[in-house]
């Protein structure tokens, strides 16, 4: 990366860091403003799942626009998406286990068990786990290739939780359509690998600049 670009990327880091924390601020005021509607424990948990995909999106959305653009500084971000993504996954699930369910393991257990969106939604969160801890560089470096392999599972989760969504709904199917075109999209840029952007040697720019100007 160029040494704008890692400027840049410095300066943007709290920024996009924010951005992704606000859905959180939001929540938390709306919480206590008595904002979240007649059903706060419904409101909770849509609001969390949709951030949790929102960001899942977004972060398999890097690598296609690096490979189309050749533009490296969304890479910066990609751990810190992720991670976000893995935190309000997360909340999502603590709202069900503490709001909904009031730590009755037993009978959440069951609803596991005997409810296939439930089952999808909890098998997404533990994958995720080990895609949250080894999300460093230390990891990348002692996992070696292993690491890409284990972080493909990352669209293995995205389509899971768009399947949790699209099972959990009753009549609007809009939302998790929506989702489900978006992963469409980002699943068909990785199997059919666009050809990547190239920039020009210095060299050949400034031969083709001399052949323009003549």
């Amino acid at each position: 990366m160029r040494t704008g670009d890692r400027w840049l990327a410095f300066g943007l880091k709290p920024m996009v860091f924010g951005l992704c924390l606000a859905p959180f601020l939001w929540l938390v005021w709306d919480t206590f403003a008595d904002g979240l509607g007649p059903n706060p424990v419904e409101a909770i948990t849509h609001r969390t799942g949709d951030w949790t995909l929102r960001l899942l999106l977004l972060t398999l959305a890097v690598t296609p626009v690096r490979r189309l653009t050749g533009w490296q500084l969304p890479m910066r971000f990609r751990r810190m998406l992720g991670l976000f993504a893995f935190f309000y996954a997360v909340l999502h699930f603590l709202t069900w286990i503490w709001l909904d369910q009031e730590f009755q393991w037993t009978a959440a257990l069951a609803d596991v068990v005997k409810r296939p969106y439930i089952t999808l939604g909890f098998g997404a969160l533990l994958m995720l786990v080990p895609l949250a801890v080894t999300s460093t560089r230390g990891w990348m470096l002692r996992l070696g290739g292993n690491w890409k392999r284990l972080h493909r599972l990352v669209y293995v989760i995205a389509t899971a939780g768009v399947v949790h969504y699209l099972w959990l709904v009753k009549a609007d199917y809009r939302d998790p359509v929506l989702y489900g075109i978006a992963l469409g999209v980002l699943l068909a840029a990785r199997l059919l690998r666009p050809k990547p952007f190239t920039q020009k040697p210095a060299a050949m720019r400034s031969v083709q600049a001399r052949g323009a100007a003549s």
